[in-house]
């Protein structure tokens, strides 16, 4: 008996990193995963990878349009007879400092995360409130403290904490649980890309980042998702609004 048998897991930017990780985790424990990804392709190509022997399936989706968060819920539900488990993931960066950042810049990156997060919950929410159960999890990160060139990344992220303790006030007694993880240095195909914007070698990058943190180690995708199974899990029922740094040790 796996953690999620008869669990439907909504994982939003899953096609690929720590969602990717997540919905993979979760499918090993038993869960049906939709991976909700702007690229449906990209989706669908990811969710044919994931293990376990029920159906998972792949959802184009801009979290950002509430129309389509909607159909994408809608399909969910239809398609794999309902859902249990809510997982904020989707995200971008557009780093650059103040002077340099655009409008579209800080748009793009709060429209993302803090409007997807906003617009997900809210549909995901009628289900749960209706059924008196449901698990939400959000992605904040440590850059949520502050990180330079990130003010609209930080501001996002640290909204994400806000919006969860407010949903832990709000949604527990309904039966629903809602938690935040906030990882540090993830290695990931949007780390990599940063490493390859400041000219560095990713290894090298790696280990810098490993170097500052007390573990002395970068973290995988699969860190987060052992973290994630558990908050999402009923061992966890009595865990709400909070947010779980998972960044080794950096904020020591």
């Amino acid at each position: 008996m796996g953690r999620y048998d008869g669990r439907v897991a909504v994982v939003t930017g899953a096609a690929r990193g720590i969602g990717f990780g997540i919905a993979t985790r979760l499918a090993e424990e038993g869960a049906s995963v939709a991976i909700v990804d702007l690229d449906e392709s990209a989706a669908s190509d990811a969710a044919g990878r994931l293990p376990g022997s029920v159906r998972h399936i792949g959802v184009g989706c801009d979290v950002s349009d509430g129309a389509s968060v909607d159909a994408a819920i809608g399909r969910v539900v239809e398609d794999l007879g309902g859902i249990h488990v809510l997982v904020n993931n989707a995200g971008i960066t557009r780093d650059n400092l103040l002077f340099k950042m655009t409008e579209d810049d800080w748009d793009l990156v709060m429209g993302v995360h803090l409007k997807g997060a906003f617009l997900m919950t809210k549909a995901a929410q009628k289900h749960f409130v209706e059924q008196r159960y449901g698990k939400i999890l959000n992605l904040s990160s440590i850059s949520a403290m502050g990180n330079r060139g990130q003010a609209n990344y930080s501001a996002a992220k640290m909204g994400i904490q806000g919006f969860t303790r407010t949903l832990g006030l709000e949604l527990s007694p309904y039966g629903i649980n809602t938690n935040a993880i906030a990882p540090g240095f993830i290695a990931t195909e949007m780390t990599d890309a940063t490493a390859a914007r400041l000219k560095m070698d990713v290894e090298e990058f790696r280990k810098l980042n490993a170097d500052a943190n007390p573990v002395k180690r970068v973290g995988f995708p699969e860190d987060i998702a052992a973290a994630a199974a558990f908050l999402c899990s009923d061992e966890a029922s009595y865990i709400t609004g909070q947010t779980l740094y998972v960044d080794g040790g950096g904020r020591l």
